[in-house]
């Protein structure tokens, strides 16, 4: 298990670095000029040097990196260029409105993709499993900002339950969790339902069924652990799409977290915020799918990590 896990840290060390390179070179590559953004359209040449001088933006872009690791790891992820906070400053002023949202949508679309999934999966013939396949089809076409959308215009201009946009209170955290679950949902009770229907399938639960154990001790002592291995590997994926799809669900509900954060950081060519950002998701990607892959040891004691 400690080689594992020692390999396993390696490789996030590595896909860290890989993600920081990369969005390094598209944000420094991308058109546009923070410095001009900064400055007002009357700066003259001389105040627009200096500037850039003292962002250190008029150094090679290999040096500018070298500069932002050799901070990054020890802690100092830089300034704002816009606000002149500390970029961890920032992102963490906002991290906790993300990650409620987004804990929210990942509870949400566990509970109500599993339990149509299993009952999915022990009826197949069921009116449940038509009307789940149907749901799943549509989930997975929904875009996630046509959705806000519509559930603003229904519940909160016509009926007035939740509000607009904004965090309020919790009433205001229903409907953008609603709108972002949705996609994670759907994958959840599809992946679930086809597991467990392999699973039932299997020898050891005809085995158990003949030994006169009831339909439901069959499906949860034995047949949904050893189905769970997909489904835990999808929810930790599902974990890395929320944290993307809540760019767009917190801009359509006006949600002050990392996601509007990082959208208002690229209009305005807020480098290192923008690059903080995405570290900060990139960490946070790479630690669940760490607990992921750690949890199925105990899901199926036949697996053992050398």
């Amino acid at each position: 298990m400690a080689e594992y896990l020692a390999k396993r840290l390696v490789l996030a060390i590595v896909t860290t670095f890989g993600v920081s390179v990369g969005v390094f070179l598209m944000i420094h590559l991308a058109p546009g000029d923070p410095v001009l953004v900064m400055l007002s359209d009357s700066a003259s040449p001389g105040d627009i040097t200096a500037m850039r001088r003292e962002l250190g933006l008029d150094r090679p872009l290999y040096v500018q990196y070298a500069r932002y690791v050799g901070h990054a790891v020890t802690g100092d992820l830089g300034r704002s260029i816009r606000s002149n906070r500390s970029v961890v400053s920032e992102v963490m002023s906002r991290l906790p409105n993300t990650a409620k949202l987004t804990a929210a949508a990942l509870v949400l679309a566990t509970a109500v993709g599993g339990t149509v999934g299993i009952l999915s999966a022990v009826r197949p013939r069921s009116v449940l499993a038509y009307s789940s396949t149907l749901a799943v089809l549509v989930g997975l076409a929904l875009p996630s900002f046509w959705l806000g959308l519509m559930l603003i215009i229904l519940f909160s201009l016509r009926l007035g339950w939740f509000p607009v946009a904004g965090y309020t209170g919790w009433d205001a955290l229903v409907l953008p969790a609603v709108t972002l679950a949705a996609t994670p949902t759907a994958f959840i009770a599809r992946l679930t339902r086809n597991s467990l229907r392999e699973v039932l399938d299997q020898d050891h639960i005809r085995t158990a069924r003949a030994k006169g154990l009831s339909g439901r001790a069959v499906v949860l002592r034995h047949a949904l652990k050893a189905s769970l291995i997909p489904v835990i590997t999808i929810i930790g994926l599902q974990f890395g799409y929320l944290l993307g799809g809540a760019v767009i669900t917190e801009n359509v509900f006006a949600w002050p977290g990392v996601g509007r954060l990082v959208v208002d950081a690229i209009l305005a060519r807020d480098f290192p915020v923008v690059q903080g950002v995405v570290l900060f998701v990139a960490l946070g990607f790479v630690l669940i799918n760490l607990m992921v892959d750690l949890s199925y040891g105990y899901l199926d004691p036949r697996i053992r990590f050398r």
